[in-house]
């Protein structure tokens, strides 16, 4: 079977790698892929969110799986798009339509969803550019430090936590009025900051029956401690220790089955995964944001754990036999490490070559931002660049052996945090 996966990162490269490991996948092509994804399967060069040329090299490549693992592609409709074609609708399509998509394109929709089906998630408030001044009147009875969140997508950069009301005026002024995030801040979510520890829980379910995937920690700030602006992922580690039996058991509970319940009385149907970031308060979970996709870095430190066959997985979806299929977990520790440009998340160098990716190396490699050069170089692309994935019995284990990987791949500037992992040992 040919597969089609939509994306340029290194959850993609991972994607692509563990499919490939399928004996049902005759080919693997990637749009638009990078020079990673290059090695083990054929790129082609399409915008993620250009349905018609998507859609026609389907028709002529014969895809019968289509993996989406970008969150634009799936905001902007490209499922429905897919069932919308009658030569089309035989391919499944991994990934919601855009109904439920916008539990991830609207930060409003998804906190108006977790309210009306009593899903535990921070108290909120929404406002837009017309009602700033009642939103300043709204930080200025709020207690400090205050989130403040980009309704649309961000590329995970829409998140800001001010510690003051005047930082706090100040950064609802840039989103609102000033366009920081562009589109995506026409509406910004204020709501109450909860002291805990994240955790990052995956599900893929055909909106009736799920299978849990393993879960995972990522590493958002750029410093280490958790210190600097907010990036894409600079790190995880899965399995995440406190997500105990117990814990688990409130997630599948109070969270995963009522948002299950939430999409049927919508009357919207899914296919495909939910990326539910967590926040642990005290032993109780509660929920951050929903994502519609898998995450990233997260992918990178999952799918390595993972031992039974995506395809087959993917398949059971399709067949509407979650509840039957039995996931088989490595039960040692993935760590991963991302490593990044140098300037990033502010304004990144890119094309520069990097070395070291001939050496051997014990870890797995998994590119982000590169690209491949007509003589065969790899160059930086983007602001992160590869993730290492260690693998050990423990997390010191799975970091010593993701960071003599990082050491050998080299660039100019590059920068990567020593300290995954540094809160759950």
């Amino acid at each position: 079977m040919n597969i089609l996966i939509i994306g340029s990162g290194g959850r993609e490269h991972a994607l692509a790698w563990k499919l490939k490991q399928s004996e049902y996948c005759e080919r693997i092509f990637v749009a638009p892929g990078n020079a990673g994804t290059a090695q083990i399967a054929t790129n082609v060069d399409i915008s993620i969110t250009n349905f018609e040329e998507l859609a026609k090299f389907a028709d002529d490549f014969s895809i019968m799986m289509v993996v989406v693992g970008q969150e634009a592609a799936l905001v902007n409709g490209i499922h429905d798009y897919f069932q919308g074609l009658d030569y089309l609708k035989h391919i499944l399509v991994i990934g919601p339509c855009k109904a439920g998509a916008q539990l991830e394109g609207s930060k409003d929709f998804s906190k108006r969803f977790m309210q009306q089906y009593n899903i535990p998630t921070a108290r909120y408030q929404t406002f837009t550019a017309d009602s700033f001044e009642q939103g300043l009147t709204y930080l200025q009875s709020h207690s400090y430090p205050v989130v403040l969140k980009a309704d649309g997508l961000a590329a995970g950069k829409g998140v800001v936590i001010p510690n003051s009301y005047e930082e706090a005026a100040a950064e609802l002024q840039a989103m609102l009025q000033g366009q920081k995030f562009g589109a995506a801040s026409s509406k910004v979510v204020i709501e109450e900051f909860l002291q805990g520890i994240e955790v990052s829980v995956f599900i893929l379910t055909d909106g009736k029956e799920y299978v849990l995937l393993p879960e995972a920690k990522d590493y958002k700030r750029i410093g280490e401690g958790d210190t600097g602006l907010n990036t894409g992922g600079m790190g995880a580690i899965s399995p995440v220790p406190f997500a105990d039996e117990v814990f688990m058991e409130k997630v599948r509970t109070r969270i995963i089955q009522p948002t299950l319940q939430g999409l049927q009385s919508e009357n919207i149907p899914y296919s495909g995964f939910i990326f539910i970031g967590l926040i642990n308060v005290n032993g109780e979970p509660y929920v951050i944001e929903y994502n519609v996709r898998l995450g990233d870095p997260e992918t990178e430190a999952i799918l390595p754990r993972i031992q039974s066959d995506l395809f087959e997985l993917f398949k059971a979806l399709h067949d509407h036999d979650l509840q039957n299929f039995r996931l088989e977990v490595d039960p040692r520790t993935a760590a991963t490490i991302m490593l990044v440009a140098e300037g990033y998340p502010g304004n990144y160098r890119k094309g520069d070559e990097i070395s070291g990716l001939d050496q051997p190396i014990e870890a797995l490699l998994f590119q982000a931002g590169t690209t491949l050069t007509e003589d065969k170089k790899i160059l930086t692309n983007g602001g992160r660049v590869l993730a290492v994935t260690g693998l050990g019995n423990t997390i010191p284990e799975a970091l010593q052996q993701a960071r003599q990987t990082a050491e050998k791949i080299t660039w100019f500037g590059r920068n990567y945090r020593r300290d995954i992992g540094f809160d759950l040992q």
